[in-house]
């Protein structure tokens, strides 16, 4: 890749705001280097790396990679032997290499495919141990702690105590009358590493001592007294081997990751590339950039290309108001700029290989140009590149790039000369596959020749088989572009009325410099503009003609394809629309299905209570029939009364079948029919009523709630109110009547206690008594088995777990007993 092309592309530019990205050192340092790859496979990988590391961040807040800024000078220390690493570089070395096992943990673990990355981190080797004596000798703040080491603990235990002692007998110094009155001050100040004393100088001879010197004035003497000589000693002695113990400590630290050079030496190599990685991926999400196919058949299609350097400005921008916003309470929505940049299409479908592109000037050539140069160079670096799906480009070996003034005094050199050298230079090093870029090809010189000169150059390009994009005012190039195989032309486009550029490129066709209606626009006087129009050649003016017309006729074509385009856009709403209604329609039917689930789950369940009330009344009768069988004679139970009873419970369970097949509402929903209301009796003991579809009689004794008890014929029989039918008001008070039951009561109706019973015993007492309650409308109960030794719960609950009447149960709460209780829930 040729360097000069290279920086007229503004890649360094994009180097500096991907190595910006970076996060370590080593990283940054890499990515200043970045340049484009020529060989296809490498491109390619480099391209799936940072497809992965872009799928990574998506799906994580990122690499837990950190290093500190030293970590050059830190690795440059590693590799001179014998020199021990500062407790704070140690630690910052350990945290570094922390967080690359973090990073590779990180990569491991993640739920996204990444098979190159995965491949990458598989060869980072662990230095937990030597991670984890750093941080156990070395404190955060970066002093070697005192358990580093058993001698360096026995060593600065001696040193405090003999500073303390020091301190103790200077302080005596201080405090006695005899001493302090030669005292300068009455402070202890160091003078060469030892503790010394501020004695007047008319007094020297008063305390015995060293003297180390005077103050600046000479009035102070710094007097080491004979009596603290001995322990400044030791206190300077221990604090030599303090510093040597810790130089030692420090050396073994330091040794411990120098003894592994090629663990380590891999190890951040792999950091730096999984750095480098991670910046190119972020690089990605900050330019809404996406990986580019790579073509085989020559294939340079850039769609909807836009330059990321704006990209990154507009981010930037919507960055910066999104802060403001926030700042301000502001919605981020509404804050967010314009000024996106307008996607261009640079199109060369196989077989062509050369690109045309001509415009009004601002038109956007340069940029255009610029731009399939650098997302050449970018892709071939790793880099996604701002574009739309079905993009793809070629991998070239070279690189040229002959774009703006290259004018030079020093050298002697004009425009056209620069151009031309830079031309010659290409032809000379251009190395298939290839790709040239040539801004306004030819000028420079006289329009004829430089016309001919520029065709001459483009097709000579052509066919030595290079990729090639040119701009161009030339109308022999027009011509060329037009008629020549293999050759695409193409234009920017314009607002007719006011000849602003559109930024967009027009393939197929010639486009208008409109150098005069510019000059026009941009304020030149309307006499010049005049003699300019008719300075133009009659063949000029005719060519600008036609191609006038041609403006016009694409200006209408492209009203009338925004015209079909928004016809379109209607035809595509109004299906939306008539799917919606077809959703809304299959929802309503849905709803409307379930609601008949529904009311038939109703209907079931009140047949269900129903057979129940049948049931419940045929047990009524089949006790009012013994009783009376009792008071008779040996002879039974009448034949005929027995009959009457089960043919009264058939009919009762036909009806209901009848009525369930049938649709019709449940007896309680017909009670709610103004033609079918009963007598307006209210409920209440003394009432007559019918019980159930048994069409039994008897009379209210008490109300519980949603349930009454009834006596039917002297047997007392449990409903639900909304079973019973009010028959009239109340009766006579009824007779008391004494019965003795010869079957054991198993407890209230919602509880049974078995406590102090075998296993054996309680286990048929809960059977008979969930039958009991199943029959009832009672859905739950509670047995009280005690606590004990478990065994009689533990029992109880085997039963209970499969036993077919039961749903579910558990231990009754505190206020019901506790663990010494269960509470039961039968099904419905």
């Amino acid at each position: 890749m040729h360097a000069g092309a290279l920086r007229a592309l503004e890649f360094d530019r994009i180097v500096s705001l991907v190595s910006g990205l970076a996060v370590t050192p080593p990283g940054v340092a890499r990515l200043e280097t970045l340049a484009p790859l020529t060989d296809p496979k490498a491109v390619a990988h480099a391209l799936q790396a940072t497809t992965e590391a872009a799928r990574f961040l998506a799906a994580q807040p990122g690499f837990p990679l950190r290093a500190p800024a030293d970590l050059e000078s830190i690795l440059g220390a590693l590799g001179v032997d014998g020199r021990a690493l500062e407790p704070l570089r140690l630690l910052g070395l350990a945290e570094y290499l922390e967080s690359v096992e973090q990073s590779r943990r990180a990569v491991t673990s993640a739920t996204v495919s990444m098979p190159i990355l995965l491949r990458l981190v598989e060869g980072i080797a662990s230095f937990r141990g030597e991670i984890a004596d750093v941080r156990h000798k070395i404190d955060p703040s970066g002093d070697v702690a005192d358990n580093a080491s058993p001698a360096l603990f026995s060593i600065r235990d001696r040193l405090r105590r003999q500073k303390t002692k020091l301190r103790a007998t200077l302080d005596a110094f201080l405090r006695d009358r005899d001493t302090s009155k030669y005292l300068q001050e009455q402070v202890v100040t160091d003078r060469n590493g030892r503790r010394v004393l501020m004695v007047r100088a008319e007094h020297r001879g008063a305390i015995a001592g060293i003297v180390h010197g005077s103050s600046g004035s000479g009035a102070s003497l710094f007097l080491e007294p004979l009596a603290t000589v001995e322990i400044n000693n030791d206190i300077v002695a221990l604090e030599e081997q303090e510093a040597e113990e810790v130089r030692r400590i420090l050396l073994e630290l330091t040794d411990a990751f120098r003894r592994r050079p090629e663990d380590l030496e891999r190890t951040i190599e792999i950091a730096t590339e999984l750095d480098v990685v991670q910046a190119r991926a972020r690089f990605s999400q900050m330019t809404g950039g996406i990986e580019p196919a790579l073509s085989t058949d020559g294939a340079f299609e850039l769609k909807g290309a836009r330059h990321p350097l704006l990209m990154s400005a507009v981010r930037r921008r919507e960055a910066e108001a999104a802060d403001d916003a926030a700042d301000d309470g502001t919605d981020r929505r509404q804050a967010r700029p314009t000024g996106e940049p307008v996607p261009v299409d640079i199109l060369l479908p196989p077989p062509a290989r050369v690109l045309v592109v001509t415009g009004p000037n601002t038109g956007g050539k340069t940029v255009a140009l610029k731009t399939a140069g650098l997302f050449a160079a970018m892709a071939q670096a790793g880099l996604h590149l701002p574009v739309e799906p079905g993009s793809r480009l070629p991998v070239f070996r070279s690189l040229f790039a002959d774009i703006g003034d290259e004018q030079s005094i020093s050298n002697s050199l004009s425009t056209f000369s620069a151009h031309i050298t830079n031309v010659v230079s290409m032809d000379r090093n251009l190395a298939l596959p290839a790709l040239v870029l040539l801004d306004e090809v030819g000028a420079g010189t006289d329009p004829a020749e430089g016309g001919a000169l520029g065709m001459a150059v483009i097709d000579h390009f052509r066919k030595r088989g290079a990729h090639l994009v040119a701009t161009t005012h030339y109308d022999v190039l027009k011509t060329y572009a037009s008629t020549t195989e293999g050759v695409v032309s193409a234009a920017f486009g314009f607002t007719p009325s006011t000849f602003a550029p559109t930024y967009r490129l027009i393939y197929g066709l010639p486009g208008r410099s409109l150098a005069i209606e510019i000059a026009s626009r941009l304020g030149m006087p309307a006499p010049v503009i005049a003699a300019a129009r008719g300075n133009l050649s009659a063949t000029e003016a005719l060519v600008a003609a036609r191609l006038e017309r041609i403006d016009r006729e694409l200006a209408a074509i492209e009203a009338e394809r925004k015209t079909i385009g928004k016809e379109r856009m209607a035809a595509a709403e109004a299906e939306r629309k008539l799917r919606a209604r077809e959703e809304s329609v299959r929802e309503r039917e849905a709803a409307l299905k379930k609601r008949l689930d529904a009311k038939l789950d109703d209907q079931l369940r009140a047949a269900r209570r129903e057979i129940d009330a049948v049931i419940e009344g045929l047990k009524a009768k089949a006790t009012v029939l013994s009783d009376r069988s009792g008071r008779r004679t040996a002879v039974g139970v009448n034949t005929g009364e027995a009959g009457a009873a089960r043919s009264d419970a058939r009919s009762a369970l036909d009806a209901i079948v009848a009525r369930v097949q049938s649709g019709a509402p449940a007896p309680a929903e017909r009670a709610a029919s103004p033609a079918d209301a009963g007598p307006a009796v209210p409920l209440a003991p003394g009432v007559r009523v019918a019980v159930g579809g048994l069409g039994l009689e008897g009379v209210v004794i008490e109300l519980h709630g949603k349930q009454a008890e009834v006596d039917v014929r002297g047997k007392r029989l449990r409903a639900r109110i909304d079973e019973l039918r009010v028959l009239g008001g109340p009766t006579a008070a009824p007779k008391v009547k004494v019965s003795v039951d010869l079957q054991p009561r198993e407890g209230s109706l919602s509880e049974l206690n078995v406590i102090g019973s075998t296993v054996d015993d309680a286990l048929t007492r809960v059977g008979r008594f969930l039958d009991e309650a199943m029959l009832t409308d009672m859905r739950e109960v509670r047995i009280v088995h005690g606590h004990g030794t478990g065994q009689l719960r533990r029992g109880i609950a085997a039963f209970l777990k499969e036993h077919p009447l039961v749903s579910g149960f558990e231990t009754a709460p505190p206020n019901q007993g506790g663990g010494g209780a269960t509470v039961v829930h039968l099904k419905d």
